[in-house]
């Protein structure tokens, strides 16, 4: 056994080089990215909207509350306005010409009146000083914001950006190195095929977790970006902030290893990467109408009972998201991770049957 786990320690160092700094490989940190990059930028969107809140509140005329919005109501004039809120911190006005007739038009004089009470924003839209549209605009709150992360995880991180990054990492294992004729070195050498088959592996397992388990915690990080230190503290204090994070952590994780056992055993066995990559997205996102033991042969039927956050099903909610959302039949934490090591042991039991009749 010692000298089994020097050869696979052997094996990692070499495949590391080629999985972490592989050219073919620069999109997948890309894919890795992209929800970074989403969470930042709505971050520094609401940040800006913070700011500008803030400045409103400094010159308003008085503080102002949710009861003195609610006050307000279409057909009020700009005199009464003024008295319930005050001088607006931000106003625009602007004409426009109407036209009332066959031949005749008249210019109807607009004014845009904003408020802040700080979280939120009242809008009134004035027609020749009279009150004829109402606006509100909330800020997003923590809640609202993890509940958001949790739809960009499930949907997007976990279905698309994990599934076809462990695609590019393991389809290439074996496949890659047949594509540049450098397998044969590998089986040259007095090692094992399950051995080399156990290196690839953990080395792609390896470098898909530090890939995507990084992206996870940097998604977290630009979340809670626009929020103060005291908000902060609460959710992970108080709301199971650290417990949700923890979550999302552990099934980036476990995702890495079902899809990665998963590719790495359709590597040995198809040439063309399109096909094994089309049948398992079909029969991932075909799961919650499986019979239920065909459920259990399935990476997402697991993972979807491991999220912390679950999506509700929104009657407008299109059929396809509406499918993709229903977990009908969750299972609990433990049975779930079992379920999912006892799947990916299964696969790589069956391609290591196949690796040892490998050839080129």
């Amino acid at each position: 056994m010692s000298l089994v786990w020097a050869q696979i320690r052997a094996i990692i160092r070499i495949e590391m080089k080629k999985t972490f700094f592989a050219k073919r490989g620069l999109w997948i940190y890309m894919l890795a990215l992209a929800p970074v990059a989403l969470f930042f930028a709505h971050s520094m969107i609401e940040i800006h909207e913070h700011g500008a809140r803030r400045q409103m509140v400094l010159k308003s005329a008085r503080p102002l509350t949710e009861r003195d919005f609610l006050s307000i109501s279409q057909g009020m004039s700009r005199a009464d306005v003024i008295a319930r809120l005050g001088e607006p911190p931000l106003s625009r006005s602007h004409s426009r010409r109407i036209r009332t007739g066959r031949n005749s038009y008249s210019r109807v004089e607009f004014e845009t009146l904003r408020y802040s009470d700080g979280n939120n924003d009242l809008v009134l839209t004035l027609q020749d000083g009279t009150v004829h549209g109402i606006g509100r605009v909330s800020g997003v709150s923590l809640g609202q914001d993890s509940y958001v992360f949790a739809g960009v995880f499930q949907f997007f991180f976990v279905r698309l950006a994990i599934f076809f990054g462990c695609l590019g990492i393991f389809m290439n294992l074996f496949r890659g190195e047949m594509l540049d004729k450098s397998l044969h070195f590998y089986l040259l050498t007095p090692v094992r095929r399950e051995v080399l088959m156990l290196g690839k592996y953990l080395a792609g397992l390896l470098a898909a977790t530090v890939i995507f388990s990084t992206s996870t915690a940097l998604q977290l990080i630009a979340l809670l970006l626009d929020f103060d230190a005291s908000t902060i503290s609460q959710y992970l204090d108080q709301n199971h902030g650290l417990a949700q994070m923890a979550a999302y952590l552990g099934v980036t994780v476990l995702a890495c290893i079902g899809y990665g056992s998963i590719f790495l055993a359709a590597g040995l066995l198809f040439r063309n990467p399109i096909v094994p990559a089309a049948a398992v997205l079909i029969w991932e996102a075909a799961n919650p109408v499986l019979p239920a033991l065909l459920k259990k042969f399935s990476v997402i039927y697991y993972l979807k009972s491991l999220c912390p956050v679950e999506i509700s099903l929104d009657p407008g909610m299109p059929p396809l998201f509406a499918l993709l959302a229903s977990n009908p039949e969750p299972i609990s934490r433990y049975i779930a991770i079992f379920g999912l090591l006892a799947l990916s042991v299964l696969v790589l039991f069956a391609a290591s049957k196949k690796v040892r009749r490998l050839e080129i």
